[in-house]
């Protein structure tokens, strides 16, 4: 998908390089520069010389981090992983001399990895990208604030949110993040995005049921249970939620 498609000239984003080595961070900057030239798109670019600098009071404000693997203290790869605790909706793009650390990317979502030299072709296919990847989750993004810390995930990711003993546990694709708060107000909350309440304990994405039966819903390998004083108005909420996916196609 181009950038005109995304309209990507809505607004400035913000991109972090953290790089140790002035010469590759230069690089990197021009790539940009010349990446916006061509595309129209303004980005506001922040360079960080270590993983620690840029973790200390992290902000969950950039669309795309390009981050070296090999640095002096603590190397990209252990720095993506605590980047994933506060922020799970950042493209990250590893950068690196060795082809040996592609396949650890995975691990914690990396868009893509580019070998240095960085040659400016590969670079801006692969910001494209991960700048559609943004673009495309920005407005599924909501803010938890956790005993960690704020953290960002994206509602494309996260199942459905359980309430148990005064806590809020939020089950996403990757992992389980509590908090406390009332169920009441997640729902207002996540209402807008298409969450349904099926009993007094739990909030569903309907994107990830796969089947209704009796008094169960389906969440992939998940079963969670349906309250009977619920059920009528959930299916009907879910009939109405299924009739506008149609609608939007």
């Amino acid at each position: 998908m181009g950038a005109k498609a995304l309209r990507w000239g809505e607004g400035m984003r913000n991109i972090a390089i953290v790089e140790d080595e002035d010469d590759a961070a230069s690089v990197l900057e021009d790539y940009i520069g010349q990446f916006s030239a061509e595309t129209g798109q303004a980005f506001k670019v922040e360079r960080f010389r270590d993983a620690l600098t840029f973790l200390t009071d992290y902000q969950s404000k950039y669309a795309v981090v390009l981050m070296d693997i090999q640095m002096p203290g603590r190397d990209g790869m252990s720095a993506a992983v605590e980047l994933r605790k506060s922020d799970k909706s950042v493209s990250v793009i590893f950068i690196s001399n060795l082809i040996q650390y592609a396949q650890k990317g995975y691990e914690v979502n990396a868009v893509a990895y580019i070998l240095k030299p960085v040659q400016y072709y590969d670079f801006a296919l692969k910001f494209r990208k991960a700048l559609d990847i943004y673009v495309l989750n920005e407005k599924q993004d909501f803010v938890l604030n956790t005993a960690e810390g704020l953290c960002r995930i994206s509602t494309d990711k996260l199942v459905y949110v359980e309430t148990m003993r005064h806590r809020l546990y939020y089950h996403t694709v990757d992992e389980v993040i509590e908090r406390t708060g009332v169920l009441s107000q997640v729902e207002e909350e996540l209402r807008k995005f298409g969450f349904l309440r099926c009993s007094q304990s739990y909030l569903v994405n309907p994107r990830f049921i796969v089947g209704v039966r009796g008094g169960e819903v389906r969440l992939g390998a998940e079963t969670i249970p349906i309250s009977r004083p619920r059920k009528k108005a959930f299916m009907e909420e879910l009939a109405n939620w299924y009739a506008g996916l149609e609608e939007r196609k």
